[in-house]
């Protein structure tokens, strides 16, 4: 995965909480059903869901994450490079000069990718989305509920909830990527000793 879809991955994790809390869960067996449109007279303003982003403090969280996620990444690509350094013949190790640089290098991209989406375009993204789904009575409800102590408490606890749940989602995705790409390429290698080459005759009997 590019460093830079770690960063949106990041950033999908903060706003999926905050879109579950709204809509609710689904049932595990149920198929997702297309939410209706609602109606350009009814759809509520941009206004409107400004105040709902703040008061469900959005983009406090899509800044924490887009500032977490590369801190995350940095640290799981340190731990990689530390094990492959480990695996170089003695003697052929990078100097910890050039390892230092090598980090320094990493995190300018990484500083860079997480630019790529800032968090004012998701927000502006978000706010044509939920127009379209959201009506101003639904709005003015969830802007009552996240004004409650009930709903101030479910904010007070994300933060937390998500800085525990992310590692968990970089060991799960790291984990399951190396198993992927294992898999994949051994389906690579079959299918070309499988396929034969672009313009190859086949053999005479």
């Amino acid at each position: 995965m590019k460093i830079s879809s770690w960063i949106l991955l990041g950033a999908a994790l903060t706003v999926t909480p905050l879109w579950a809390q709204m809509m609710g869960h689904a049932a595990p067996d149920s198929a997702p059903t297309q939410a209706a449109t609602i109606p350009p007279d009814l759809q509520a303003t941009k206004e409107q869901l400004a105040r709902l982003f703040e008061v469900m403090r959005l983009r406090q969280q899509l800044d924490t994450t887009m500032k977490a996620i590369p801190e995350m990444i940095q640290q799981q690509i340190h731990t990689q490079m530390s094990a492959e350094y480990a695996k170089l013949p003695e003697g052929s190790q990078p100097s910890a000069e050039q390892q230092a640089k090598l980090e320094a290098l990493m995190k300018k991209y990484m500083d860079r990718a997480a630019t790529l989406y800032p968090p004012e375009q998701m927000m502006a993204d978000m706010t044509s989305i939920y127009q379209r789904h959201m009506s101003k009575t639904d709005v003015e409800a969830y802007i009552a509920f996240y004004n409650t102590p009930a709903g101030q408490h479910l904010l007070d606890a994300q933060p937390v909830i998500m800085q525990e749940y992310l590692p968990l989602v970089m060991q799960h995705v790291q984990a399951g990527g190396k198993e992927l790409t294992d898999e994949m390429s051994a389906d690579v290698k079959d299918l070309m000793k499988s396929t034969p080459a672009t313009g190859a005759t086949p053999a005479q009997k």
